[in-house]
């Protein structure tokens, strides 16, 4: 009984998802990994107040839609600012599609990795229609953090802002899969949207388990709320390219220490080949003709990633080391 007692307690004061960016089992992804294939080609901003409790101080102010679009700068310069409850729309003009792990991306500008602003994604493939990802948070709902208060990163999962500045927290369509009206190879818009962190039953915001959701509030400063940085598209639509045409297999997946890639026989030119680990790091890259060997024997079991380049498409799926 105390040892059930003990990892109760050990599950409540240390959280049950993902750590900070840096730490084993983190999902946080570098804003320079070349796991990205795109970004965001264009962002519309509605603005929300300084504080939600306060309309009469108004919207912030700080930054531009523009800032939310291209590549993630990984500063606190290059962003644009909701406010309480605001929300962001990006459109890509090359879809995402639903791939082999990860999506995309998103990237706030947290200073450290406590002072979360955390944000709800949701996605849609008509520009109407917006479908939510299920977020959970675990922090306690009963005391406010403060304005410059913490969270426990492992508290809180499918929230944006779960990672500081330079780390996007990445997202997975499969999540979404059988939502009616939601095309998930064709997924053009991503709204953003601030969580109001208040804790009064007046403005607060809820995860899709109806707990409140408690990150820094009041943040009354023309930077309040979540700050938009950009959001990297790990899986694109290859549209006009035959899908047969995919140019890369891989076997075994899983594999124990090592697996083998093998190209189509009807391609003749050289497939660069990148490996890439959960952080987002290339750990090895090489050049394939028509087939290699990727020996792995010196990292540790998990998920990486293989992304492939040719002429025309951009390839990226999944492998899974067992050992």
């Amino acid at each position: 009984m105390l040892f059930v007692i003990c990892q109760m307690l050990s599950s409540v004061v240390f959280g049950q998802f993902p750590p900070a960016a840096g730490q084993p089992g983190s999902t946080a992804i570098s804003n320079d990994s070349s796991i990205f294939v795109g970004w965001a080609t264009s962002c519309e901003v509605v603005r929300g107040g300084f504080d939600i409790s306060n309309p009469d101080l108004g919207e912030v102010w700080f930054g531009e839609n523009a800032d939310a679009t291209g590549k993630a700068e990984g500063n606190s310069v290059d962003v644009v600012s909701l406010g309480d409850g605001g929300t962001a729309t990006l459109f890509f003009d090359t879809p995402i599609i639903n791939g082999e792990g990860w999506d995309f991306a998103v990237f706030e500008n947290a200073l450290n990795d406590s002072f979360l602003e955390l944000a709800f994604v949701e996605v849609s493939s008509d520009g109407i229609n917006f479908y939510r990802f299920p977020s959970v948070s675990m922090t306690d709902s009963d005391v406010q953090i403060a304005t410059f208060g913490a969270i426990e990163t492992s508290m809180i999962n499918n929230f944006a802002g779960k990672y500081r500045q330079g780390f996007g927290t990445p997202f997975d369509l499969e999540e979404l899969e059988g939502i009616g009206g939601l095309d998930l190879n064709e997924i053009s818009w991503v709204r953003i949207i601030d969580v109001v962190g208040s804790i009064q039953n007046a403005f607060a915001t809820f995860d899709s388990e109806n707990r409140k959701v408690n990150d820094p509030w009041p943040t009354p400063f023309e930077t309040g709320g979540f700050d938009l940085d950009g959001v990297g598209v790990i899986h694109a639509s290859s549209a006009g390219i035959d899908k047969e045409e995919i140019s890369v297999s891989v076997f075994p997946n899983p594999f124990g220490n090592s697996f083998r890639i093998f190209l189509l026989e009807n391609l003749h030119e050289v497939i660069k080949i990148e490996i890439i680990n959960q952080s987002g790091l290339t750990i090895c890259t090489t050049d394939v003709k028509s087939s290699a060997e990727i020996d792995l024997s010196g990292f540790p079991a998990g998920i990486y990633f293989l992304k492939s380049v040719d002429a025309s498409q951009i390839i990226s799926q999944k492998v899974l080391k067992m050992k």
